[in-house]
């Protein structure tokens, strides 16, 4: 039977990570003078953590690491998620053999899903099918291919991005706050977007200090820099970089000057 999910429903859990922070203890071996077992034995300082971020000598913040699980996204999320080269992933094989135990699970949009098309089979019939129906169709041959001993590493070649991923994720402070500079822009794709969104709440509360001020891009420059490619939902309420730049250009050659 196939198992299916909707873009959005995704689950995100924090499983290690916050509490006690060190990035203010990385901190202070850089220009402490006092002994190794004095810098270890400081207390804590939001104090540091916060010169740390505003900064942006961001070095100190790799000594804070956090581990998430994830379930309920699909695999073209993951293709997206990969490509932060600075974290370590273990991710649900699709090769093991199972025997057909494999759940066969699939996460799409809703739309996608009911959206139905009318299509012409290889002996001219036309049919139509919806997102869903491809799917459910996908999920027979598979599971007759493992019946008639097809290994399940060269079924999946034709398993959809829709096919459900499942993953433990593990990033630095520093890391996460570049990925969620980007995962959050309004340009990301809506699913990776949720998963960031979902990862940013779970830090927020488990490390206050250290994401207080995360968030997309814009956030943390105070301008797009996307420019031209500025998502439409932004043009007017956020400035792009080469408009931030005209205006401060333009004061700097015209502004008040004193008398």
């Amino acid at each position: 039977m196939l198992q299916e999910h909707y873009t959005g429903q995704g689950q995100v859990v924090l499983i290690a990570g916050g509490g006690r922070i060190f990035t203010d203890i990385a901190a202070r071996f850089v220009a402490s003078e006092r002994s190794l077992d004095a810098i270890v034995a400081s207390p804590y300082s939001k104090a540091i953590v916060q010169n740390i971020l505003a900064s942006g000598h961001r070095a100190a913040l790799e000594f804070d690491t956090f581990l998430f699980g994830i379930a309920g996204y699909s695999r073209v999320t993951e293709v997206q998620l990969v490509r932060k080269r600075l974290a370590s992933y273990l991710i649900k094989s699709g090769r093991a053999e199972l025997h057909g135990k494999r759940a066969f699970s699939v996460v799409y949009p809703k739309e996608v899903a009911h959206f139905t098309s009318t299509v012409t089979l290889p002996d001219g019939q036309r049919v139509a099918l919806s997102g869903k129906d491809l799917c459910e169709l996908t999920r027979q041959w598979y599971e007759d291919g493992v019946a008639h001993g097809l290994p399940e590493e060269d079924l999946r070649y034709l398993k959809p991005q829709a096919t459900e991923c499942k993953a433990i994720i593990g990033m630095n402070a520093h890391a996460l706050l570049d990925w969620f500079q980007i995962r959050l822009c309004q340009n990301a794709q809506h699913e990776i977007r949720d998963l960031a969104h979902k990862m940013l709440a779970l830090c927020k509360e488990a490390a206050p200090d250290l994401f207080a001020e995360a968030g997309p891009n814009c956030v943390q420059l105070g301008y797009c820099p996307e420019n031209d490619r500025q998502n439409p939902r932004c043009k007017g309420k956020i400035p792009t970089k080469h408009e931030a730049f005209a205006l401060l250009k333009n004061y700097a050659s015209h502004g008040q000057r004193q008398p």
